[in-house]
């Protein structure tokens, strides 16, 4: 018996980036994972890294985009192809500094501290 899948229930490790953030927020640690080293093109620099959540416990969530509507339910990993939007996005989830991985297969973690919420909190007021 073939069913569709209700990815929002059944898809257990991943999140989009409304859950990614309310994850970051309640505890989670965020995880940057470079994918393809970061290389010079022009005034900036270019990679591929993807990000991923994980509790105390081990649980881990990837980040994907919103499903497309052009294909049916389809997830995607987010992959962030600059070093600017990686920095955006974490500056965005309240972060006060962001540890880059440059080499792929390596990786760095970030949890907000108590004080980089109530920042992120008076961000959300304004």
């Amino acid at each position: 018996m073939s069913r569709a899948m209700n990815w929002d229930i059944e898809a257990p490790n991943v999140v989009t980036e409304a859950r990614f953030r309310e994850l970051v927020e309640s505890g989670y640690s965020a995880e940057i994972l470079c994918q393809e080293s970061a290389h010079k093109k022009g005034p900036s620099y270019y990679g591929v890294w993807i990000m991923r959540v994980v509790s105390d416990d081990g649980v881990e969530k990837l980040l994907v985009t919103a499903r497309t509507r052009t294909t049916y339910n389809d997830i995607k990993i987010r992959e962030f192809k600059t070093i600017s939007g990686v920095v955006s996005f974490f500056i965005g989830l309240g972060f006060a500094h962001v540890d880059l991985p440059l080499e792929a297969g390596t990786s760095r973690t970030h949890k907000l501290a108590p004080s980089d919420k109530a920042s992120s909190d008076k961000a959300a007021d304004n």
